[in-house]
């Protein structure tokens, strides 16, 4: 059995999901072969050197899960793309490339974090093309810390500003870019998360079935993608 879960944006102030994710470590997620977490599992990130007490913690609890035997697998978000090498060396964890097609179900499947997809939102996607670049990344990592704490706290008000004004059909997914993306790598089933609109969504790509499954974000109640002999299973639940 796999899990894949996504847009959990842990922080201090949401101990309710916290709790809930790590229930979820203890229980379910130690009888899976691998858990992917495909992006926005943190609020923010402003770098591995500024890991708090609370970050900590759940570093230390993924570490536990991966000694378990459960194969963690780490995608990057558009909160928390800072993540590097030493978190998930400390964590057990492997960082995803965004996208990644992986044999899961008996088929290739695409994952990604999904905001890659939501190409009529020209102004994100510009800042997000500047905020991947290489260099831009390097320098990020590279202020000091109290500045990348100031940056982040402006782009996620900014962000949440932003989304409240912008079309709904501009923060979803380009329709047309999905079936794109899929023949590009030639798959049948893509998984991605950040929309907060959990879905299963048929189409067809290149004339054939095919399906596109959303995960939901952690809010009011908790979501994961579940794939064993059964199939894709998308499941909500409620928090303890």
């Amino acid at each position: 059995m796999i899990l894949l879960i996504s847009d959990l944006h842990l922080q201090e102030e949401r101990p309710d999901i916290t709790r809930a994710f790590l229930d979820l470590l203890d229980g379910r997620a130690r009888h899976a072969r691998a858990l992917y977490i495909l992006g926005d599992f943190f609020e923010a990130w402003i770098g591995d050197d500024g890991m708090t007490p609370f970050q900590t913690g759940i570093c230390q609890a993924l570490r536990a899960l991966s000694d378990s035997g459960t194969q963690v697998l780490l995608m990057h978000g558009n909160r928390d793309f800072l993540i590097g090498e030493a978190f998930c060396k400390a964590a057990g964890a492997t960082l995803l490339a965004d996208p990644s097609v992986v044999e899961m179900g008996g088929e290739p499947v695409l994952l990604m974090h999904g905001d890659s997809l939501c190409t009529l939102d020209l102004a994100y996607m510009k800042l997000r093309r500047y905020l991947r670049n290489p260099v831009s990344l390097w320098i990020l990592r590279h202020l000091p810390l109290g500045t990348r704490q100031k940056l982040a706290r402006k782009l996620r008000s900014e962000s949440r500003a932003q989304t409240r004004m912008k079309a709904t059909d501009i923060v979803d997914v380009t329709p047309e870019e999905v079936p794109r993306i899929m023949a590009q790598y030639g798959v049948r089933t893509l998984v991605h998360g950040h929309t907060h609109r959990p879905a299963i969504h048929k189409l067809l790509v290149d004339g054939q079935p095919a399906r596109r499954i959303v995960l939901g974000d952690w809010d009011r109640q908790g979501w994961a993608l579940e794939v064993d002999e059964q199939g894709f299973q998308l499941q909500p639940f409620a928090f303890p």
